[in-house]
């Protein structure tokens, strides 16, 4: 039996959902990078990049190539970058949003100027 397409997307967001694995895919982004580069611009442990990279090279979003003693990882294919460039459209208008509703609620805590104080009259006076 076939998976529905929103199950498939679903799983693809997944398999995207760890921020390790999202810092590899902007790494990759300008062209194929060793790991040893990769494990120097993300700082983690190699065997904690061995796993991301192997979860990304299963989904068959990215492809690692081997130079010698070398092993580079790349994008599979240009829409991997697309993708990520359309992240980064949609989170800077949320952003942008939530920084307008901020402002807008900055503004109505504001306070409030208050009416002029009249003189209390104290009750021995009030008749």
């Amino acid at each position: 039996m076939q998976v529905p397409l929103y199950q498939a997307k679903a799983e693809f967001f997944r398999m995207l959902g760890h921020p390790v694995r999202i810092r590899v895919l902007e790494l990759l982004q300008h062209g194929p990078v060793p790991v040893r580069d990769l494990l120097a611009d993300i700082d983690i442990e190699p065997s904690s990049l061995s796993q991301q990279l192997a979860v990304l090279r299963r989904s068959g979003i990215v492809v690692s190539v081997r130079e010698g003693s070398t092993v580079s990882y790349a994008l599979a294919g240009g829409d991997v970058a697309e993708l990520l460039r359309a992240a980064r459209r949609i989170l800077t208008e949320l952003l942008a949003g939530q920084s307008e509703l901020l402002a807008e609620l900055r503004q109505s805590d504001a306070p409030v100027p208050s009416a002029p104080s009249v003189p209390s009259v104290p009750k021995s006076r009030q008749g």
